[in-house]
């Protein structure tokens, strides 16, 4: 990848909102990348308004009747067609195809709603209030062929207040998301990490 001139592919499944922050830190010219074009396998998706709204080209793909493999080939195609160098994942609730992750080997990224390896799967703000955390955040981390499993990229830890409840966590989640996306990718972007086993190794000093 070519630090100054990395395409995107993002594809999402809801709001967006992550795409939204992405988008404004590459039209600031901050962000090293663009985001050539966005998919989703809903046809009412956030993400594809937020697309529409800073003219991306932006694709439901249907996934009524394909198995795993068939819907993702149908992805690796728009993707490959826009040239995308790098997959980004804003809350797409398919787990991809080994297939797929291998094509993409090591340029997929997603971001999960809790300090990982802690509070993997679904409704971490939940799972961190169950077992009473202090602390819970947002990681951004590289996919691999398990859930929420991949090599860790960036974490922006959160505070757990005293009586907090679901959707106050979620919230300020959701806002250290908005910043630490965008971060997370220009970092991956300029610095180009080596993958040894499950940790990255930096091969440039952060700017």
């Amino acid at each position: 990848m070519n630090a100054s001139s990395v395409t995107l592919g993002v594809i999402s499944s809801g709001r967006g909102e992550n795409l939204r922050y992405i988008l404004q830190e590459e039209r600031s010219g901050r962000l090293p990348a663009h985001v050539g074009i966005v998919l989703t396998d809903q046809p009412d998706a956030g993400a594809l308004k937020i697309a529409k709204e800073f003219s991306v080209p932006g694709h439901f793909i249907d996934p009524t009747n394909l198995c795993r493999e068939e819907y993702d080939q149908k992805l690796i195609a728009y993707l490959e067609a826009e040239g995308a160098e790098l997959v980004i994942l804003t809350g797409y609730m398919r787990i991809l195809s080994p297939q797929f992750v291998r094509h993409y080997k090591d340029r997929i990224l997603n971001i999960h709603p809790a300090l990982l390896p802690s509070f993997r799967g679904m409704d971490a703000f939940a799972q961190a209030l169950e077992y009473g955390v202090k602390w819970t955040g947002t990681t951004v981390h590289i996919v691999d062929e398990d859930v929420d499993h991949g090599p860790i990229v960036y974490q922006r830890p959160v505070i757990v207040l005293e009586n907090d409840t679901h959707d106050r966590l979620k919230a300020r989640i959701q806002r250290a998301e908005y910043k630490a996306y965008p971060r997370a990718i220009k970092m991956f972007i300029e610095r180009r990490p080596e993958i040894l086993g499950r940790k990255l190794v930096w091969q440039r000093e952060e700017k």
